[in-house]
C-alpha cells in the first residue's frame, strides 16, 4: 500500500475505527490482563494486536511500516464486521465489548 490516496483513506478508517485514545486502550489492555495476584508490565500488557494499535495510535503517519498498515487494514476489517448492523448482537454482550476494546474500540462510546 504506497499509494497517498489510499494510505490516508486507511489512517481516517483506522482512527474512526479506534474510538479509544491510547490512554484508554493502555488503561484497558493493562486491567484486561491483571490476575488476581500478578500483573504484567505495563508496556506488555494486552494482546500483541492491541500492543500494535496502541504503537500506531503513538504514531505519525508518516512513521508508519508495512507492518502498522496489515494491522491498521486488520483492525478496521475487524471492528467493521463487528459492528455491522446484521451482526449486531444482544445487549449485554460483555464478551464481544472487551474484544473490540483490545482492538481500540468501544462499541458504547459514540
Amino acid at each position: 500500500m504506497t499509494d497517498a490516496l489510499e494510505m490516508d483513506a486507511l489512517w481516517e478508517d483506522f482512527h474512526r475505527a479506534v474510538n479509544m485514545t491510547s490512554a484508554e486502550l493502555a488503561a484497558w489492555l493493562r486491567v484486561g490482563d491483571a490476575g488476581e495476584t500478578t500483573e504484567p508490565l505495563p508496556d506488555r500488557a494486552g494482546s500483541e494486536t492491541g500492543q500494535h494499535v496502541l504503537a500506531i495510535l503513538q504514531k505519525r503517519r508518516t512513521d508508519l511500516t508495512e507492518d502498522d498498515l496489515r494491522v491498521m487494514e486488520e483492525v478496521v476489517d475487524t471492528v467493521q464486521d463487528e459492528t455491522d448492523p446484521e451482526n449486531e448482537p444482544l445487549a449485554g454482550d460483555t464478551a464481544r465489548r472487551h474484544r473490540l476494546m483490545t482492538l481500540g474500540h468501544d462499541p458504547l462510546k459514540g
